[in-house]
């Protein structure tokens, strides 16, 4: 079936960097410079082992041979001989199982600085690019992508290394024995590189492809378990299985065709190396029958014409699993090379040491896309310990804004000052440790109730955590659960209704006793007695902080200091609750659209006096 990518599918480029993907994989490798000098070491020493097996197997055969044409056969050389060829055997075995090992811990060790250095990133990309891809496609990087990569290295890297050098010892073992033998293998060899560039060049692109697609598949499913009430509440299952089938069947495709492009390589090297061996037995026949060569060295020369083959064909076996591990490789470099976040200056220790709580939005402007201007020369102060609130329209620029004072953004022009200091000569996480912020949409982690709380501040005691709990009004639902504040709940835990995920949140920002406060609809997911108490709870937590409450249901807002209205990133309006009403502006007619009731008389029925 043909399969066509639909809108934002996206747009797959050539995979060519491989060499430059390799160099960095290689990189890594060197990172543990001491195992991999000892497995390359140890590599040498099997190689010559198994290089010498041959030569001594080779005069062996010539002793015997010797030995019956002249009726002495010398078993204590041939003994000797038998007995060097097993000790050599053995050898490069227990090489093989050290070399094992020590790469096993070269590749868990690659993995393990690959994922720190995977969290490290995710902790200072912007928040943009996440805005702009799937938690699944982000997900599938740093998981999939780096286990590939890993478990690909500690499968090849000792057979490419062993390959590499029967690849350097074989020829001069060749050479010692017959350069006319030598030249007659290496005449093959364009014909072997001629077709690992040919199939290289067409099957790279397509794992390129085929981890995309993973990317995108892993990215849908998350969507679908983390959506799964929403799906089953809208009846989409069929669609969501629709696409999932579409996306499946899609990396089906992908996989088949990358491995297949990539396993036309084996058959071919053993098509080679067929032709090879016919040629030196050819060849070498012709020059025992010259006595130029006895049959000992024969038969050791087409030993290693094997050995040089066998590294063709083990390295052609595992091109597919290189190849993919290189289209890994670039997936995963190409999230660790992504932009981040502006770098931190240089901080003053006596910044922001005591917030009083003056902000200041000077000449602001802001655009997520370069050519959709969202917030232009937007001018705003909050005062310290003001309530500031600010409504309007959806795809107004609240939740921008506050998220430009938290520094989740960098500005395009103006600046925003916290008691006239300029946010962006503030170190981050000295700034947001002076803004406690609660979102409408709840995050629980996998943990207890009293560690959701005192997520913002770890070594708080159990009585603060409690204190904050009560003044979020939560104290009286948690104790009620199984294990009070010892009950376990997490991301999508069940056991707490949405409102009830609410307040623990609130309770979180009590905690933490913030200077600043953001409070993002805040209150949208519980009921009205509770949003009543809760509010009680906010008077109490903003007395002496800089409030921030974006708000769609007005009546929440009705004592907030000053009232910001805004409209397509500018402010249109600014007041308090009852002049703003007065004045009959943005105001009033989203009030008034709020809370007026249709006025619409019934018509008497037919026939009624």
């Amino acid at each position: 079936m043909t399969m066509r990518g639909g809108p934002g599918v996206p747009v797959l480029k050539k995979a060519d960097d491989f060499r430059g993907t390799v160099r960095r994989i290689l990189q890594l490798l060197r990172r543990d410079r001491l195992r991999l000098a000892s497995v390359i070491g140890f590599g040498v020493l099997m190689v010559c082992g198994m290089l010498s097996i041959p030569t001594v197997l080779g005069r062996a055969t010539d002793l015997v041979i010797e030995g019956t044409a002249s009726g002495e056969l010398d078993f204590g050389a041939l003994g000797r001989m038998l007995g060097l060829a097993v000790a050599l055997a053995l050898g490069t075995f227990l090489i093989t199982v050290h070399n094992g090992r020590t790469i096993a811990r070269l590749a868990q060790g690659m993995a393990f600085g690959l994922r720190a250095e995977a969290d490290r990133k995710v902790s200072s990309l912007p928040l943009g690019y996440f805005d702009s891809r799937s938690r699944g496609e982000v997900l599938s990087r740093v998981t999939n992508d780096i286990d590939n990569l890993t478990q690909t290295v500690g499968q090849v890297t000792q057979r490419i290394v062993q390959g590499l050098l029967f690849m350097i010892g074989v020829p001069i073992m060749m050479l010692t024995i017959s350069p006319l033998l030598t030249l007659v293998v290496i005449l093959t060899m364009p014909l072997t590189v001629l077709a690992t560039r040919f199939i290289g060049r067409r099957s790279q692109p397509r794992f390129a492809k085929q981890w995309a697609t993973t990317g995108k598949l892993n990215g849908h499913v998350e969507e679908m378990i983390t959506g799964h009430q929403l799906v089953t509440l809208f009846g989409r299952q069929a669609q969501g299985a629709a696409t999932f089938e579409r996306q499946n069947e899609e990396l089906y495709e992908n996989s088949v065709r990358a491995q297949w492009v990539a396993g036309l390589l084996g058959p071919a090297m053993a098509f080679l190396g067929s032709v090879t061996y016919v040629l030196v037995a050819v060849v070498g026949g012709l020059q025992v029958a010259a006595a130029v060569l006895s049959f000992g060295q024969i038969q050791a020369f087409i030993q290693y014409t094997g050995q040089f083959s066998n590294p063709l064909n083990m390295l052609a076996a595992l091109f597919g699993q290189v190849q993919s591990a290189v289209a890994s490789g670039e997936r995963v470099f190409e999230f660790l090379d992504a932009e981040e976040q502006s770098p931190e200056p240089a901080v003053v220790d006596a910044a922001l040491a005591a917030v009083d709580g003056r902000v200041a939005f000077e000449d602001v402007s802001f655009r997520y896309l370069e050519d959709e201007p969202l917030i232009e020369h937007l001018w705003l102060a909050a005062e310290a310990g003001q309530t500031v609130a600010i409504v309007g329209p959806t795809g107004a620029g609240k939740t921008t804004l506050v998220n430009l004072l938290m520094r989740f953004y960098d500005l395009d022009a103006g600046r925003i000052t916290v008691d006239g200091v300029d946010v962006s000569t503030v170190e981050r996480e000295r700034l947001r440790r002076r803004i406690g912020m609660v979102l409408q949409d709840t995050w629980l982690f996998d943990g207890t109730i009293a560690e959701n709380i005192a997520y913002g501040r770890p070594e708080a005691t159990r009585e603060e955590v409690v204190a904050a709990a009560s003044a979020a009004h939560a104290d009286h639902f948690i104790r009620t659960l199984p294990e009070g504040y010892d009950t376990v709940v997490g991301a999508e835990e069940g056991s707490l209704s949405a409102g009830e995920r609410q307040l623990v949140t609130i309770a979180r920002a009590f905690l933490i006793d913030p200077s600043i406060l953001i409070l993002d609809e805040a209150t949208s997911s519980v009921d009205t007695r509770t949003e009543m108490l809760v509010q009680q709870g906010m008077v109490a937590l903003r007395q002496g902080r800089t409030s921030f409450v974006i708000a769609h249901r007005l009546s929440t807002i009705r004592d907030a200091d000053v009232i910001v209205v805004m409209e397509h990133g500018r402010v249109v309006e600014q007041g308090a609750h009852e002049a703003l009403l007065t004045s009959g502006g943005a105001y009033a007619r989203l009030y008034e659209a709020q809370f007026a009731q249709p006025a619409v008389e019934e018509e008497e029925p037919a026939g009624r006096p």
